[in-house]
């Protein structure tokens, strides 16, 4: 394995220009606004509870990659952060919100493995996302995932994809896949379809092959299908991660008003793990429904309704050795992982369990928007996350050539990983798989 990287301090434009803005009474003031107007019950019976015993340290990987530095513990960041915020009752320096930013922003996945090792159960991503708030309503937000969230607000997707450059994506791969399967259609606006499938923004932009894929799977299995080529066709969602809760419910309500327009019966979602979270959790919750208003299908359990229902016939499975990552979103967030584990042995005749797997499995480092965070925050990211390199060689030394991880951010994450501890592994989508090895229509 390569050698860990230095540390060095973190710069960067967002932090240091928005602490350089901040007075002592504009922190307090808004502190004690969120603390008032935001939270309750959940903040203060999370940090009455706490009895500051450790158990939850062994379950983060910042943390353990960080040769168990307590300052990388989700206690020690909950002490470092919101527990200061409430003792000084908000009379922090900027100095203070600029390092806590960073470690609400850059240390801490949200991926909640901590809550499961903590004997009270404490959501420490809860008492991270109070943190994120206050920084957000401070301007004091890592600039690269800021300037996602602004394309958000100004695009309504990520990327800044304008409307004819999507619509002009569709029709690529509508054409190049017609080349093999004669009529492929991938239907736009169909009123009354069974499906609407949706994805995030940077599909269209860097892996336009997995809108392929998928148009071949849909039609292969005979689906009722559509695409919106208006607003709400990207599902993912920055502002959830930057704090900025009232641009989260914007997007989220554009998206379920897409499908709403369209008549659709649900709404399947391609491999993300942060987007479903937004739509079924976080995003569904600020517009006041407790569970999302049209029935929302990520791939995996797509995929699993699929073959169970024999739509999808596989001549001859993938014979290379794979390997299984669990995205915390929709294994911990969703209990998704017998459904993906089902698929992948459909269509691989060799899957290696890394361990630990399913909930207990560590996070690949990039969700929670860190990996959004950008370039400033990449070598404490992929340090941070030694642990998850240790247990994909595992993998490989039983035999794993090729890593399936059904998440974008994930494959983002370890791609990094993979790279910086020369693993040699490949990596790749479940649809990629799946497309390989099923049978097509001629």
């Amino acid at each position: 394995m390569g050698e860990p990287l230095l540390k060095t301090e973190t710069r960067d434009i967002g932090l240091d220009t928005g602490m350089a803005k901040l007075t002592p009474e504009k922190i307090e003031k808004v502190i004690n606004e969120v603390l008032e107007n935001e939270t309750g019950a959940k903040l203060k019976v999370y940090v009455d509870t706490c009895v500051h015993c450790g158990l939850c340290s062994e379950g983060c990987h910042y943390y353990m990659s960080n040769d168990k530095n307590p300052i990388y513990s989700p206690a020690g960041k909950v002490k470092q952060t919101i527990w200061e915020i409430l003792d000084k009752k908000g009379k922090v320096s900027p100095e203070f919100i600029r390092r806590a930013a960073e470690i609400a922003y850059t240390e801490c996945n949200l991926c909640k493995r901590c809550a499961m090792y903590c004997p009270f159960g404490i959501d420490v991503a809860y008492l991270m996302l109070v943190v994120r708030r206050i920084c957000h309503k401070l301007g004091v937000i890592p600039q690269y995932i800021q300037d996602t969230a602004h394309s958000h607000a100004a695009t309504m997707n990520q990327m800044w994809v304008k409307e004819e450059e999507w619509i002009d994506t569709l029709f690529w791969q509508e054409e190049e896949a017609a080349e093999e399967i004669e009529n492929l259609r991938i239907p736009l606006d169909k009123e009354g379809a069974e499906i609407m499938y949706s994805v995030i923004g940077p599909e269209p932009k860097f892996r336009a092959q997995l809108i392929y894929e998928v148009a071949v799977i849909m039609n292969a299995a005979g689906l009722d299908w559509t695409m919106p080529s208006m607003p709400g066709w990207d599902n993912s969602d920055m502002a959830m991660y930057t704090g900025d809760n009232e641009l989260m419910g914007r997007l989220k309500k554009e998206h379920f008003e897409a499908a709403e327009r369209l008549k659709v019966k649900k709404i399947v979602m391609g491999e993300c793990g942060h987007a479903f979270r937004s739509v079924y959790d976080m995003g569904n919750r600020q517009l006041g429904w407790k569970m999302p208003p049209v029935r929302m299908v990520h791939a995996l359990e797509f995929y699993y309704e699929l073959f169970k229902a024999g739509k999808i016939k596989i001549p001859e499975k993938y014979s290379k050795g794979v390997t299984l990552h669990d995205p915390c979103n929709v294994i911990r967030g969703r209990g998704l992982h017998e459904m993906s584990r089902y698929t992948v042995n459909k269509i691989c005749s060799n899957f290696i369990e890394m361990t630990p797997n399913r909930e207990h499995n560590y996070c690949c480092c990039a969700g929670g928007g860190v990996i959004n965070c950008g370039p400033p925050f990449r070598n404490k990211r992929v340090v941070s996350d030694r642990v998850k390199a240790e247990q994909l060689m595992a993998a490989k030394e039983k035999g794993a050539e090729v890593v399936i991880a059904p998440c974008h951010n994930c494959h983002g994450g370890l791609e990094d990983i993979i790279d910086h501890y020369k693993l040699d592994m490949e990596l790749k989508f479940l649809c990629d798989i799946i497309y390989e090895v099923m049978e097509k229509p001629e």
